[in-house]
This record gives structure tokens, sequence and C-alpha cells, in this order.
């Protein structure tokens, strides 16, 4: 039988599966465990995979929360049996480095999108560079954002940006009401790309990026690209991976 170790959102409902889980099945520490089980909803299902990037394990999603898109659909019976045929996608996060208008560096890596978000009442103005070369001098917008093929149905999605397969070597560049030039809906960059984002008026129109929810407010650039060095193993139950919902999502 796999060494499980099982973590769960502070959520009634998660905790209360964690008790009957372990309970059940026992729990082993996340550095000796076969693989980690998470209890909860996609967010958590974040927070977990970036809390362990630095091991070399599977997570297998159970879904306690809401949309549960990363996650499998929750039960107590056959576990082994289901964690024994489970099917294993990689996902590579992305590399957020931001310099703020203080000098200051944030850095910070995203499984699914990294954004740049207006922060005052006015339209941010971008430039936006790839590989070292300008390809768009102004971009004014709520906001811009990269993604992967894993959030491509994210945040990406709702801001009418594409989604894409799963196996794609390929990102999203998608921009958030864009005003000017109005029709400009982004592009698609293969994943070796390095994006820049420069802000243009930062003092008059802020600007904050995110990356799956960690946050740096009043940015003057932001460059991203693919950390292929980081390998996120996330399991699903046979027929239910990643690459069928994002077909299915496309149908619905």
């Amino acid at each position: 039988m796999q060494k499980i170790c099982f973590t769960a959102s502070e959520t009634e409902v998660a905790q209360s599966a964690l008790q009957r889980m372990v309970g059940r099945y026992g729990n082993s520490a996340m550095d000796k465990a076969d693989v980690i089980v998470a209890l909860g909803g996609d967010g958590f299902m974040l927070q977990t995979l970036h809390a362990t990037e630095h091991l070399d394990v599977p997570v297998y999603g159970m879904n306690c929360g809401t949309i549960g898109f990363l996650m499998n659909e929750y039960g107590e019976e056959d576990l082994p049996e289901r964690l024994g045929v489970a099917e294993e996608e990689v996902v590579n996060p992305l590399a957020m480095l931001a310099i703020s208008v203080d000098g200051k560096e944030h850095r910070a890596l995203a499984i699914n999108e990294v954004s740049l978000l207006r922060a005052g009442p006015q339209a941010a103005k971008l430039r936006i560079s790839v590989d070292g070369k300008v390809r768009m001098e102004e971009l004014v917008c709520d906001g811009a954002l990269v993604s992967t093929p894993a959030g491509s149905t994210a945040y990406n999605y709702s801001a009418h940006g594409p989604i894409l397969p799963i196996g794609a070597e390929v990102l999203a560049l998608t921009a958030m009401a864009a005003f000017r030039p109005r029709r400009w809906r982004g592009a698609l960059l293969p994943k070796t790309a390095k994006v820049r984002f420069d802000v243009l008026d930062a003092g008059k129109r802020p600007v904050m990026a995110d990356a799956d929810g960690r946050s740096a407010r009043d940015i003057l650039w932001v460059e991203v690209s693919s950390e292929d060095r980081i390998r996120h193993r996330i399991l699903f139950d046979p027929g239910h991976g990643l690459e069928e919902r994002l077909t299915r999502e496309q149908f619905v």
C-alpha cells in the first residue's frame, strides 16, 4: 500500500473529510509519502502544489470545494486502487520577476497565470516585449496576463483567451478589456518565450502584478517565463485528466 499524506483546506467539509480519510488509511509525513492527497477546491490544490514544489511526489486532489477543475471526485472507498490506476499530468509553472517603483524585487511562481491589473481609476498603459523585441509599443487596458495550458480555462478564459491543450508547448498572452488597440485579443507564444511588460506612466496609472494570488503593487516592469526546472505531478482518475477536461470545456 502506498504511503499517503493527506492535507486539507480549512473549510468544515474538507476538515471532516480529512478526519475520515486519516482514520481509514492513516497519514504519512509529507516528506515520507509516495503520494499527497489534497482535500479541498482548486485554490487549495494550487496552494498544495506550491507548498510541495521541492518534492518529487505526485498530488491527487479530491474535490471538497466548488469548481474542482484540478480535482477528482470525492470518494472514501477504494482510494488505494484509484491511486494505483491514476494518470499523471506534468505541469511546469511560470516564473514572475517584477520590479516595483521603489526598486524592490518580487519573485513568484504561478501554475495558472501571471497577470497585470490596473490598480487605480485609469486604464493601464503597457509596452509588451517578447524575447527582447518590442511587439506592442502601447496597450491601453484593464490588464494583461500570461497563462499556462493548465490555467487557460481559469482567468484567461474569462478574459476571452484561448483554451490550450495540456500538451501544447505554448503560452497564452491575453488582454483584459483592451481599449487600444480596441480589438486586440492577445497572442499565442512558444513556451520558451520570455515576455516583458513595461508599465508606462506608472505614477499616474499604477499597476499591480499577481502570480496565483501572490501580489505586488506599484510595478515598473514584469518578466514572465516558463520554469521547466520545476515539475508539478498531478494525478487524475482515468478518462478525467486535464486533456479531457480542457477539451470538454470547449463544447459546453
